[in-house]
């Protein structure tokens, strides 16, 4: 069945609290997306961000991102007054997320929630505190990762937020003496944590739920490496290739590419597949598995490092210095579907791709992408619509492309112009300079999008900023890039039921609704 779905960071939702998050716009998205026919809501990862601001730089691979707790519904239960949210500074911009501000007001009402709501459970059932039995639940469901994580994150704040290879060596050679001694002495610390995750856990699950009531499924996103700083990397030793001290021997990146003449030098560390072999692959079983409660389909980032991965020495200072090794190829995948039964995945096949990687995609059988803005550099691209096969996913853009609009009007050379312009009948088929520039930026916008609705593939996924027809103003990310990225914010009421009836009869046209 053809369908067709919007890609909407959660951090990109209007709201009142600097950031997107599970509130009432959350839902009010959800609306939207059934008025408009769509059945597939395209999110990044829902991990805490990191380095560069980056949710593909988190702390931690099972764990949710604080900034998305709705702090409406805290102020509802009772945790949080409207005197103590009105205090705090959010941000200037209603339309981006600033980060640095972020990082300070938020956690000191996550903080002051918490507090109130230790205050709750004081004294209850005779015991000092008594929390209530779904945090029980959802503590026991989650102790695999949950109680590394909130140890981490107590150690973390300990020191000053410091990267844990900086830590004293007790902590961070995880001495077993020296963690419990730890935890005792900070309970408290390490319960705010936990409440941190169990309030994004219930939120989300709320969110998810209404959207699935709905008939809208929850597109989620792995990135395919941890951060070198995260809770994963400290906890995980013999899953990662280690030097003989004990730090990491080689770290990821890509060479060099249409995005960077360098490459890029990502910096997480590498799995030693050979270890991860020996388990039956373990940790992706339960990764996949925690993704797979969180999310109804799976996209995973960089799906080609699963054949081969560019490899670079540790000390490093571009990716130009590295290597390509094999990686454990279908036998992972093999082992997750014996442990979860059929992978919902969708594969992020872009990049270099060697004949290996192709025969890896089509033996999973999982879809593959395909990228509009990579379609007109010449020759008969696979990207190209006349290309796409039905087992794939259409997209005018990724997350990592700017938008359609600052792709025609900055990005797309004259060369790519021309064969856009002759492809999607703008022009004839060798439009001069003139010609060319005669061209409506929207006429251009809306031919792609078109284009990709039309495309022979089972789901075509349309980044919203593209049905907004917005600018550079909304490219979410740069690779390559530190700093600005991941900070767009739509404007309240962008999800108008003008716009959804626009979406639903663009995407009637090509029998996806």
């Amino acid at each position: 069945m053809r369908e067709s779905g919007i890609l909407m960071p959660v951090s990109s939702l209007p709201g009142p609290y600097g950031i997107g998050c599970f509130g009432k716009e959350a839902f009010e998205f959800v609306d939207f997306l059934a008025q408009a026919g769509q059945k597939i809501w395209q999110i990044l990862p829902l991990s805490p961000t990191g380095y560069g601001d980056s949710p593909y730089q988190s702390c931690s691979a099972f764990a949710g991102n604080p900034y998305f707790i709705d702090l409406d519904t805290l102020k509802e239960e009772g945790l949080l007054t409207a005197a103590q949210l009105k205090a705090e500074k959010w941000g200037t911009d209603p339309k981006e997320v600033d980060y640095g501000t972020l990082y300070v007001s938020r956690f000191k009402v996550l903080r002051t929630a918490y507090a109130a709501w230790r205050k709750q459970c004081a004294g209850l059932h005779g015991c000092a505190y008594y929390f209530p039995d779904d945090y029980y639940a959802f503590t026991l469901a989650n102790e695999e990762w949950l109680d590394d994580y909130a140890l981490y994150m107590a150690l973390k704040a300990a020191n000053g937020m410091k990267n844990w290879v900086e830590w004293d060596k007790p902590y961070r050679l995880r001495d077993r003496k020296a963690l419990a001694a730890f935890a005792a002495e900070n309970e408290e610390e390490i319960g705010f944590w936990k409440f941190v995750q169990y309030k994004f856990a219930a939120q989300w699950q709320a969110v998810k739920a209404y959207a699935n009531k709905k008939d809208v499924q929850i597109l989620g996103d792995i990135p395919i490496y941890v951060s070198a700083d995260s809770v994963d990397a400290w906890v995980g030793g013999a899953l990662f290739e280690l030097d003989a001290d004990g730090g990491f021997a080689r770290v990821a990146g890509c060479p060099p590419d249409y995005f960077s003449a360098d490459g890029q030098l990502w910096g997480n560390p590498l799995y030693n597949w050979e270890y991860h072999k020996k388990t039956g692959y373990a940790w992706w079983v339960r990764r996949v598995r925690h993704a797979l409660g969180i999310y109804d389909l799976l996209r995973i980032d960089h799906f080609r490092g699963f054949d081969t991965y560019w490899a670079i020495p540790a000390d490093s200072t571009t990716a130009r210095t590295g290597k390509w090794e094999n990686g454990p190829g279908m036998e992972l995948f093999d082992a997750l579907e014996a442990a979860l039964g059929k992978l919902p995945i969708i594969a992020e096949d872009l990049g270099e791709l060697f004949p290996s990687v192709r025969k890896l995609l089509a033996d999973s059988t999982f879809p593959g992408m395909k990228v509009l803005q990579f379609a007109f550099g010449g020759g008969d691209s696979e990207y190209l619509p006349h290309n796409h096969v039905k087992n794939s996913v259409v997209y005018p853009g990724t997350h990592d492309n700017t938008t359609l609009t600052d792709w025609w009007e900055n990005g797309a050379s004259e060369k790519e112009k021309a064969a856009a312009a002759a492809y999607l009948h703008l022009t004839g088929v060798k439009p001069t300079a003139k010609e060319l520039a005669a061209i409506r930026t929207d006429d251009v916008r809306i031919a792609l999008l078109r284009a990709a609705l039309g495309s022979v593939a089972d789901r075509a996924i349309i980044p919203m900023y593209d049905w907004l027809g917005l600018g550079a103003e909304a490219h979410l990310n740069t690779p390559g890039k530190l700093g600005g990225n991941w900070a767009w914010r739509a404007a309240d009421g962008f999800a108008a039921k003008a716009l959804a009836k626009t979406i639903h009869d663009e995407c009637s046209v090509y029998c996806r609704v």
